[in-house]
């Protein structure tokens, strides 16, 4: 078995900012959210500015640059206005993902075999401003290959299918999307990519996404927010690093 390297926990405060728009208020305050997590030991923070501005706005990216001694992890679509925000602020990392004004949330991974030409010229300027650039892409080799050929850093397995068969039973279905993981997070590694994965990953999934060797982060949103209803945001988020580090003894 190959020997696990560093596992990180990022951790996404985009459904603090859901909570403070529904109110359309200015509480609960994503920064404050980041800067809680930080404390709690969060490796880094996710951001996820949509076109739509759902979520998290532009103001709340101007915030977390200034105040986050720990990466900002920039989440975003692949168009010319986010490019522009993304090259103004030159976060720690871009992530590139797709986006669709009717979702709830991101359905799947990016087709980035259908899109590799200007894929390719979207994020030589991203990389030459300083940003590690990751994809968002599912476990397929043909998706893995393209992002390697554009110059991508990163790849972020997509976790939704494997945690939706793993809340429902299917334990055919899990066990053939974490096979697939398994092979393609070794195969991208092998690339030279580093691995990151997320998606629904709760307390009871994330363990055997954890024990993937290659993996050296995970970035986890929806869950921890919450389960910070009952646990408060810093115990849910130490219980999430409690885990990770069990997973990888």
């Amino acid at each position: 078995m190959a020997q696990s390297l560093p596992l990180r926990l990022g951790v996404n405060i985009d459904h603090v900012a859901t909570l403070r728009n529904a109110r359309g208020g200015a509480l609960p305050d994503p920064m404050r959210a980041a800067l809680v997590a930080q404390e709690a030991g969060a490796d880094g923070i996710t951001a996820h500015l949509r076109e739509d501005r759902r979520h998290i706005r532009d103001a709340d990216i101007d915030a977390l640059m200034d105040a986050l001694s720990i990466p900002l992890n920039f989440e975003m679509a692949a168009t010319d206005e986010m490019q522009t925000i993304a090259l103004c602020h030159k976060p720690h990392a871009v992530c590139l993902v797709p986006e669709k004004r009717e979702e709830r949330t991101t359905e799947g991974g990016l087709n980035v075999a259908q899109d590799e030409k200007k894929l390719a010229h979207f994020i030589a300027p991203l990389r030459e401003a300083g940003s590690r650039v990751s994809i968002f892409i599912a476990a397929d080799k043909k998706q893995i290959d393209s992002a390697h050929r554009i110059g991508a850093e990163v790849i972020e397995l997509h976790t939704g299918a494997y945690c939706d068969a793993f809340a429902e039973g299917d334990f055919e279905t899990r066990d053939r999307e974490l096979s697939a993981m398994t092979e393609m997070a070794a195969y991208a590694h092998d690339l030279g990519l580093e691995v990151h994965a997320g998606h629904g990953l709760t307390y009871e999934d994330v363990t055997l996404v954890a024990q993937l060797p290659q993996v050296q982060e995970v970035n986890i949103g929806h869950f921890i927010i919450g389960e910070a209803v009952f646990r408060g945001l810093g115990p849910a988020i130490e219980e999430m690093r409690r885990i990770l580090e069990l997973a990888r003894l």
